[in-house]
């Protein structure tokens, strides 16, 4: 029998959320982050307000905390039902979306908002920016130009380390990345010690393996309980992209140890060409080819519009 392949649409798929919509789903959820607290967890280009948190943050936060309530409460089921004494499962929340999209951002809004919940006060947060193989390796199989494609990441060791996460192993170690040097830091690591959630973010963290060598039906989002997707129009995140390489050539590109030191110094008009050479070579593609293609994948997607302001919220039907 030939293999059936479905291409239902997104109103299929999805219940669909405009902003004044899925504000009132907020329902009674306090306010618990300060003007303050935000300016350290939004990024450097962004100007996200209060009133984005609390139109789409908090109703997204009250929606995850009523998730993880309910899958806490099968895990001490199913233990009860197997007579066995309780272990601590972590829920693990993915989040994907392009470079320059504001993923970052959002994963640290909600990892803010959830620490807040009194039922899960440990929420840890990893980038799989620390899963890239290191630049020697990549530079030795000629994929420095495909840094951020599926196949320049230790996808066995990522795999091992959410297994480990999942199973409830103390002090799980993730690598670290740096993004001043451009690469892995030696001996660096991020200790995950059975958090009551861990936010996992990344480029392709919903993508299906293509790692060869490794089982095909093993895929990282197989560790995840829920699963979100930031999205964009592609030429509003290109110019995203761009505002945020020119303002770095006034702080991060000024490092000295930074990889991007060589353009701290280009004109503007230098400077917007460079950087859309990248955008196109490398960011673009990986977008097109690689990330938004697993976008239906997630559970929830959250459109974002001028000024990173999310316009619409597509939750996906039980």
């Amino acid at each position: 029998m030939p293999e059936l392949k479905l291409k239902p649409s997104i109103e299929q798929r999805f219940n669909l959320f405009g902003r004044e919509e899925w504000r009132a789903h907020r329902a009674d959820t306090p306010m618990t982050l300060s003007h303050e607290d935000l300016l350290q967890l939004r990024g450097a280009d962004e100007m996200i307000s209060l009133d984005e948190v609390a139109d789409i943050y908090l109703p997204l936060s009250r929606l995850l905390n009523l998730h993880v309530s309910h899958r806490m409460e099968l895990y001490r089921s199913t233990f009860r039902f197997l007579g066995a004494s309780l272990s601590k499962v972590p829920y693990i929340i993915g989040l994907a979306g392009s470079v320059s999209v504001g993923k970052s951002t959002s994963a640290r809004i909600l990892r803010s908002l959830l620490a807040r919940w009194p039922s899960h006060p440990n929420v840890e947060l990893i980038s799989t920016d620390g899963f890239l193989h290191p630049n020697a390796v990549l530079q030795s199989r000629g994929l420095m130009e495909r840094k951020g494609f599926p196949e320049s990441y230790d996808v066995r060791t990522l795999l091992n380390f959410l297994a480990d996460v999942k199973a409830g192993k103390r002090n799980v170690k993730a690598p670290v990345y740096s993004h001043i040097v451009y690469d892995i830091v030696p001996g660096e690591f991020q200790n995950i010690d059975q958090p009551d959630i861990l936010i996992v973010e990344g480029l392709n963290v919903l993508q299906v393996n293509t790692t060869p060598g490794l089982d095909d039906v093993i895929f990282t989002s197989d560790f995840f309980d829920y699963s979100i997707y930031v999205d964009a129009d592609t030429e509003m995140i290109r110019d995203w992209y761009i505002a945020r390489f020119l303002s770095f050539r006034q702080t991060a590109f000024r490092n000295p140890n930074s990889y991007f030191s060589r353009y701290a110094d280009l004109s503007d008009e230098k400077a917007r060409e460079t950087a859309l050479s990248i955008w196109t070579r490398i960011n673009e593609r990986n977008l097109v080819e690689n990330i938004r293609p697993a976008r239906f994948r997630a559970d929830l997607i959250l459109t974002k519009g001028k000024d990173h302001k999310v316009e619409s919220v597509a939750l996906r039907k039980l």
